[in-house]
């Protein structure tokens, strides 16, 4: 094929409502909302997402992955590198900044929600509701911004693709799998379209519900497989493993390199850091955390993409020994999407602040200590790190329960959009017939096959001692 020179793209501000506006302003009305979204079709041919070829002068993927390592624990780094060059699918995990490159300048409608950012397969997953009940939703939120929907479902739908792919699954079941992810997030849309903005709000869908409704043997096996080890995956179960005794305390226990201790000075300077993150909580929940005490705090890898950025687990005990509270610091830094979505860049100027507030504008429901801080001139977002989280193990099910499990994921990244803004004029865009379907199964198709290339090119740079690797850690 031969290179195409890329497209502009420029953002529209069109959106549902206005989160920063007026309750004295009218919003335009649903059916002319839905209306600009079919005219889309005109200047944005929902045939034409199904193009991708390398763009004449495509930045070197290698040097956009070392390009990120700018700011990371440089010792970290031949970890993210060994993680990248496992699989493909491992490396499409870790390049979130190689596909924004790539899908900024594609054609797009330019309506413009709050995204993932970073929507591939393995962010979506379990985690525990304020009510303790288990959820399943998007579960990722570090790249997370103000972008165009279609990003999200072309980084969705190539995943689906290349995790298929190295599972052994046949063309024709990635095929499937990515025409049920799109069918379902039109289906989703439109009928999110239809409700009330409000009513929108409260549409979850808990695993109970998921594997009532879950035709599948295998895949209903793994989702409730999954579930009961995320059930387990709380602060008290884990005190056994990542805490032992030292001279009269508990602290979290090293497993060098990817649980290491922190110098007393750090330990000090992110203590402050937490005191001043319980100021971000809603008043319940600073009163219910500020019952406990600091007792340890660890710098632990996490991830793929993630793995050189500091972050860091802390220990809080309660009244009594078994009552304890893990949480996570982990630092967050400019969205990879922010440059390509103009006039955004000072809405957050503290970045932690803008995955936790995104969160909760495409979660259902959010764990309820989200908040954020800095601490030596970088910011963090904090979190449960033991909430009950849990994954779809992805290598367990086979092509068809695949098919499923993408009809799954799409539901839930429409209802994250929907949450935000632009669902009408997506939902008039995206239309009642499978158009978009094939258009994105044709996209995925050549994207992983792009994928598999630029992991190449990156195992062929490794192996020339252009990056270091630590490998299997």
């Amino acid at each position: 094929m031969t290179p195409q020179a890329p497209t502009s793209h420029v953002v529209l501000a069109t959106a549902d409502n206005d989160a920063f506006g007026s309750l004295r302003r009218r919003p335009t009305a649903r059916e002319d909302r839905y209306r600009m979204g079919r005219e889309l079709r005109q200047k944005v041919p929902r045939t034409s997402l199904g193009d991708w070829v390398p763009p004449i002068g495509r930045p070197d993927p290698v040097q956009q992955i070392m390009d990120s390592h700018e700011g990371r624990l440089d010792w970290l780094i031949p970890i993210r590198v060994g993680r990248m060059i496992a699989t493909p699918y491992g490396f499409l995990r870790g390049t979130a900044i190689v596909m924004a490159e790539d899908v900024a300048h594609l054609p797009a409608t330019g309506i413009t929600p709050i995204i993932c950012g970073d929507s591939h397969l393995g962010n979506f997953g379990f985690y525990a509701s304020p009510e303790r009940d288990l959820v399943i939703d998007l579960n990722d939120f570090d790249e997370a911004h103000p972008g165009s929907w279609e990003w999200d479902l072309r980084r969705l739908v190539a995943s689906i693709w290349v995790a298929g792919r190295q599972n052994g699954d046949t063309e024709t079941d990635c095929e499937a799998a990515v025409l049920e992810c799109v069918d379902a997030y039109r289906t989703e849309v439109r009928e999110l379209s239809e409700q009330p903005l409000l009513a929108r709000s409260y549409q979850r869908l808990d695993v109970d519900r998921l594997t009532e409704t879950t035709s599948h043997e295998s895949l209903r096996a793994e989702i409730e497989r999954a579930a009961r080890r995320a059930r387990n995956r709380t602060s008290d179960r884990a005190l056994p493993r990542f805490t032992e005794q030292h001279q009269g305390r508990r602290r979290i226990v090293e497993e060098p390199p990817l649980i290491t201790r922190v110098s007393d000075a750090d330990a000090d300077t992110l203590a402050t850091a937490l005191d001043e993150y319980l100021g971000t909580l809603a008043p319940h929940w600073r009163r219910a955390l500020g019952g406990y005490t600091l007792v340890d705090i660890a710098h632990k890898v996490v991830g793929v993409g993630s793995v050189g950025l500091r972050a860091y687990v802390a220990l809080l005990e309660g009244s009594s020994p078994d009552d304890v509270v893990f949480l996570q610091l982990k630092q967050a830094r400019r969205s990879v999407l922010a440059k390509y979505v103009h006039g955004d860049s000072a809405w957050h100027a503290h970045q932690g602040q803008r995955v936790v507030e995104y969160q909760q504008a495409l979660q259902t429901v959010s764990d309820p200590l989200l908040g954020w801080t800095s601490a030596d001139g970088r910011q963090y977002y904090v979190r449960q790190f033991r909430n009950m989280k849990g994954t779809v193990a992805l290598d367990s099910i086979d092509g068809s329960a695949l098919v499923d499990y993408a009809g799954i994921v799409g539901h839930l990244l429409a209802k994250g959009h929907a949450r935000t803004s632009g669902a009408s004029m997506i939902a008039g865009y995206v239309g009642s017939s499978d158009k978009l379907d094939r258009a994105l199964a044709r996209f995925a198709r050549l994207y992983a096959d792009q994928t598999e290339a630029d992991h190449a090119t990156l195992v062929r740079a490794v192996d020339r001692g252009v990056l270091p690797v630590e490998r299997g850690i």
